[in-house]
């Protein structure tokens, strides 16, 4: 029905490449017993691995052990140690243990039990015919404790072979066409490989080799990224699980910087992804919301900037910009205004960004058209208007 989001698969395919581990699908299914059987029966035929989460709760909805064992073709049956496990589980918190609960103390002849300290579910390991399939509890917490302290040991005793690691390079000021066009001469290799994509924080790129050792893949990998850099030079802003706002926070904190903000089509957003950061009271003074013309004006914009070229301009960003250094303190002003939609402004087309940075008085601006709903272009903006501070730092 679309109201649980499906972290779990996620999280998991990321922790597969360091073990060599190439993913070829995931499937979602609900707590109905015969779709269930049928995608792990599927599942299971076509792969060395299976690797499911949830429904190993107590209730009558909780399902995937019946579920395994059908697609095995063999029996539940109680397992003493795991009820005494449960019982000690729920005497420790002193509580008495309800008979539903015994069916989590239960295995098939092919099923060894997994431990899970942080809750009821025991997880299951099953092998047949050079197939594993591994079911952990939906819990994220109580998954990832079980992966890897029971499964990912079990799994590297199995395995050996190569390892896989990858990076993703972060790219803005392009599209993903113009970044493909210039790093085409690099696409296309076998080992190490590279995947672009386009996500709301701009063009990812990701590099991947396979390789017998860690210290290998890594050394292939390195050198491409410095192949790539060479190619996109200052358009690479991140590494990984960077984000914008991280890099524009860190390069404030070396320089000893402070920053304020005023804003006016991205409505505060821009304030609020600078403050996302962990420790950024330390370098964002404030930033201003100033919408009306007449507010911009109050805070300190000159109003014969304002009625000679409008209050969507370059010059108005730039006012803007030394306004919130001024007013709030700061070493660094930077200012966005445009017209987010869904009607034109002053004669402007939606879409239309003017940004203004004042960086202890050294000014400078940029303008951009962009396209896309209301939100996505004040999305669109902010990321623009960090991005201009980041080059200007």
């Amino acid at each position: 029905m679309g109201q649980i989001t499906d972290t779990n698969a996620s999280w998991i395919a990321q922790q597969l490449p360091a073990l060599g581990i190439d993913l070829f699908w995931v499937s979602g299914v609900g707590d109905n017993e015969p779709r269930l059987t049928e995608v792990l029966r599927r599942a299971f035929d076509r792969s060395d691995l299976v690797i499911c989460t949830g429904g190993l709760g107590p209730t009558e909805d909780d399902v995937t052990r019946e579920c395994i064992a059908a697609m095995l073709g063999e029996d539940i049956v109680p397992s003493a140690e795991l009820e005494a496990t449960l019982r000690a589980y729920f005497a420790g918190r002193g509580a008495e243990m309800p008979r539903r609960n015994l069916r989590q103390a239960t295995l098939t002849a092919s099923t060894e039990a997994l431990p899970n300290p942080l809750g009821t579910a025991p997880g299951w390991w099953s092998e047949r015919a050079g197939h594993v399939l591994v079911a952990m509890p939906g819990v994220p917490h109580e998954m990832h404790r079980m992966w890897e302290m029971e499964v990912v040991p079990r799994l590297r005793r199995r395995l050996g072979g190569d390892v896989i690691y990858s990076r993703i390079l972060k790219v803005v000021g392009w599209g993903e066409s113009a970044v493909e066009e210039r790093i085409r001469h690099l696409i296309g290799g076998t080992n190490p490989t590279v995947g672009t994509y386009a996500k709301d924080d701009g063009i990812h790129l990701r590099l991947t080799a396979k390789c017998p050792t860690l210290e290998e893949a890594r050394r292939l990998v390195d050198a491409l990224d410095q192949r790539m850099r060479d190619e996109l030079g200052n358009n690479i802003y991140g590494v990984d699980a960077e984000r914008m706002e991280g890099v524009v926070g860190r390069l404030l904190r070396e320089q000893g910087l402070t920053v304020a903000v005023m804003e006016s089509c991205t409505g505060g957003l821009l304030t609020s992804t600078l403050t996302d950061q962990p420790g950024s009271s330390a370098y964002v003074r404030g930033g201003v919301v100033s919408y009306a013309t007449e507010v911009k004006a109050e805070l300190g914009v000159p109003l014969e900037v304002l009625r000679q070229h409008g209050a969507v301009s370059p010059e108005t960003a730039l006012a803007m910009a030394s306004a919130a250094r001024r007013q709030l303190g700061a070493s660094v002003g930077l200012a966005v205004t445009g017209v987010a939609g869904p009607e034109e402004q002053e004669g402007k087309p939606v879409g239309t960004l003017h940004i203004a940075t004042d960086v202890q008085g050294r000014l400078a601006a940029t303008s951009q058209q962009t396209r896309g709903t209301r939100e996505v272009i004040k999305r669109r903006a902010t990321l623009a208007a960090m991005d201009f501070l980041r080059r200007q730092l």
